[in-house]
This record gives C-alpha cells, structure tokens and sequence, in this order.
C-alpha cells in the first residue's frame, strides 16, 4: 500500500465547527436524454460552514457546476435534500421559494453572456433591489451606487451600458449584482475562469474581502487548484459525479489521500524551476468515463493505478478519518468509518 494512502481514524464530520449555513444529503441531477440518462450529480452529501469558503474542484464534466445550480435550484435536483435554515430547498414550491431566493446568490461564469447588454448597469444592478421591495424610489440608485463603490467601481458607471467594461469590470458588475439582495450564501461557478491571469487575483482578493466585510459563505467553483487553494478554507474534490474527499485545504494539498486527489495536486505548476523540474507527476490513464454509463464499484477504477478487484464492484462511502478528512477510496486504511 502507497504511504499516501494512508490514514487515521477521526470524529464524527466537522465536530466542534460552526454552524452549517447548508446541508446537502445525497443530491442527485440527472438529465433524461436520448442517448441515457446522464448522471451529472449522483448522490453528493456535505455542508458549509457559517462564513467559509469551500472549495469545489474536479476536471470539466465532474459535475461542480451542477452542483451549484442544484444548490440554488436553478436546475431541479432529481432526488435529494439542501437544507437551509431548516428547510429542504428541494422540496419548497415556487411559492415557498421566493422568500428564501435572496439569501441564496450566484455569481456566474461568463461575465459577457450574464449580463443584459439591453440594460444599463444600474438597471442590472437594481433589479432585484425592487423585485424584492428592499428599496424603491431614488434609494434604490443610491444602493447601486454603494455596491458599485464596494465591488471596486465608480458610482458614476451606473448608467453605461455592459459593452463599455472590459471583462474584469463585467464580472465586479455581475459580484454587485449578486450582492444587492444582501445574500448570506453565494456559489460563485468558476468566477475567474474567462479573465486573464492578471485581473484574477484582483477578483479573488475582492471576494475575499466581501466574505470579511459583509459576514457571507462561498461555495468557490474551480477547476483551478491554484486559485482554489487561496480562496478556499476546505476543499470537495469531485469525480463523476461523485465526492471522493473532503479536508481542510492545507490538509489536501500536503497530504491528498485519494489517488484521484494526488494526480490533480501533482499537476499543479510549482513556481520555483528546480523545484519543477524533480517534481513527479502522476499522469492518469485513459478518459474520463461517460457520465451515461458511469463504472460500477468505484467512479475512478478505470484511471486508478492501485485499483484492486473490490474497486470495481463495490462502490467506495464517504468515510471519516483525521480533522475532519473524509475520503472515499477502499485502499484509504481507517480504524473506524464513519459515513458523512
């Protein structure tokens, strides 16, 4: 057995923690298509801490992003449960719904296709200010321009048009826009992933001071360990549509016990050339399998260079060990499981 691939056993998931702002148990999307049913969520379960920023990482098709928009039923969940101030989002109707929607926000990918180009940013900015009859009036401009302020704008871009900002100010305009309903939870889908190197550390600094100033929790969505490793306080690793490990994310990036987790970390660049240079990469084999027809036992057997004969017949639970650490990999040696 592989020293990374081993751990001890520890308490039951987050003792001691802050309160959970949500709780997700067992979440499942699939989409009903032609070709099959794809399983793009297939039972995830984990919660967010009270002002955290949880990391959500896994190669493109993992399913992160629908995660995101299951959380905040902008896609409908298949089967499953997101509790949020005792009550499963899953199950409210529409009805129901409305009241808790401003507390739950998001901030989207592409800060081209995200924002009306018909509207003026005061206009994107203050529509849900009304549509939530949290302002009205001149108020509502006054409120605008304070979130323009706040996300690093001038108050006077309130009557330019999307088109007149560059990529970086489009996403700072879509940041304010999430923020005008005074959200307590916000999953940010990759936030970063269209601006260039030199304007995403501008954002992920400025979401990190909101988080300080305005008291939030972030589910930060990323297929950039980089970048997942500064913003983030704990990190889900996906795979498939599957969470194959949870930890602190210094835990994760000194000791991943995955295998899944330890290829992606060994792919992350280091910025020291020597360093770089006698670094070993571990280099996964094959494709990523179809979300349609997923492998049985373990998501990752077909990749796994440690992949034994129960690997590909029963399927691994997400199980406790040290601090917190939870993975799911029948080669992870614990004394005690304990199922999140």
């Amino acid at each position: 057995m592989n020293q990374a691939l081993t751990a001890e056993s520890g308490t039951q998931l987050d003792a001691g923690a802050s309160a959970a702002v949500l709780e997700v148990d067992n979440l499942k999307t699939h989409f009903f298509t032609p070709a099959g049913v794809v399983k793009a969520v297939d039972g995830i379960s984990f919660r967010v801490r009270k002002g955290e920023i949880l990391g959500l990482v896994g190669e493109s098709g993992c399913g992160k992003s629908t995660t995101g928009r299951a959380l905040l039923r902008l896609v409908k969940p298949t089967s499953g449960q997101v509790f949020y101030q005792d009550r499963d989002l899953a199950q409210l109707r529409k009805s129901e719904f409305r009241p808790v929607r401003r507390k739950l926000q998001m901030i989207f990918q592409d800060p081209y296709s995200s924002l009306n180009p018909r509207m003026t940013v005061g206009a994107i900015i203050g529509e849900p200010i009304t549509t939530f009859a949290l302002a009205e009036g001149s108020q509502v401009n006054a409120r605008v321009r304070d979130l323009l302020e706040k996300v690093g704008l001038s108050a006077s871009a309130i009557n330019s048009y999307p088109h007149q900002f560059s990529g970086g100010q489009r996403q700072r305009i879509g940041i304010a826009r999430a923020l005008a309903t005074q959200p307590e939870f916000i999953v940010a889908d990759e936030p970063i992933a269209a601006l260039d190197v030199s304007i995403q550390a501008q954002v992920m600094n400025l979401l990190k001071q909101l988080r300080r100033d305005m008291s939030l929790t972030f589910l930060f969505i990323s297929h950039d360990l980089r970048a997942v490793r500064y913003m983030a306080d704990r990190i889900a690793v996906m795979y498939l549509g599957k969470i194959v490990e949870i930890a602190e994310a210094g835990t994760i990036y000194r000791k991943p016990l995955h295998p899944y987790t330890q290829a992606l970390i060994s792919a992350v660049p280091i910025p020291n050339p020597k360093l770089e240079r006698e670094r070993q990469r571990i280099r996964l084999k094959g494709d990523v399998p179809s979300a349609i027809n997923p492998p049985t036992g373990c998501r990752f057997n077909t990749r796994c260079q440690y992949a034994e004969q129960r690997c590909f017949v029963e399927e691994p639970e997400l199980r406790a060990g040290a601090s917190g650490h939870y993975v799911a990999c029948h080669l992870v040696q614990l004394s005690a499981s304990t199922t999140q």
